[in-house]
């Protein structure tokens, strides 16, 4: 497992645009990082173009980084999955982004929307929390929130995944989501 302390320092030392220590840390993360977005995007071509984007993130921000408000591997992980999701809107226009009850987009935030993906990742208090937070819901809104957010099914492969309904893929999630916001807030 990678040092969180030592991911730290190179962040800071990356954000001070240190060139040597940003080398480190992408040797010491891209496994990680890689991992992931192979997972949600199941195609390697698209798993390495978004590894690259990440890594040119990671390097714009890292000054945006706040060891207190979580760890770095987790801070840049979701900067890799929000870039996978940003990709896979791209590459394959069906992927459905989860709606609220009035119609807005949730769990995704792009540049244009004002709200910076980076400074979200580094909210709360941790994957325990969330994991705490999962095991609260019903096997059907867990399994279904973790397929759509970590492995980037839409919500027709949800459909087909899971052998139910469309719509009622669709309130899983979203009311999985609901109690996942909920449970965090308290």
């Amino acid at each position: 497992m990678v040092d969180a302390e030592q991911l730290v320092r190179l962040l800071q030392a990356t954000a001070g645009g240190d060139q040597k220590a940003f080398a480190e840390l992408y040797t010491a993360s891209s496994s990680h990082l890689f991992g992931l977005l192979l997972r949600i995007l199941k195609r390697r071509d698209w798993a390495e173009e978004a590894l690259q984007d990440c890594y040119v993130k990671i390097w714009q921000k890292a000054d945006t980084y706040a060891p207190d408000k979580g760890a770095p591997l987790t801070w840049m992980m979701t900067v890799a999955r929000y870039r996978a999701l940003d990709l896979l809107r791209v590459k394959r226009p069906e992927v459905e982004m989860p709606e609220d009850e009035d119609g807005v987009e949730i769990g995704f935030a792009d540049e244009s929307s004002g709200i910076d993906p980076e400074a979200r990742a580094v909210e709360g208090e941790g994957l325990g929390r969330l994991e705490g937070c999962l095991e609260g819901l019903q096997e059907e809104q867990r399994r279904s929130v973790l397929l759509a957010y970590y492995e980037g099914y839409t919500h027709q492969e949800l459909a087909s995944v899971l052998d139910a309904p469309l719509g009622t893929v669709k309130s899983w999630v979203r009311r999985g989501l609901q109690r996942l916001r909920e449970c965090l807030g308290e």
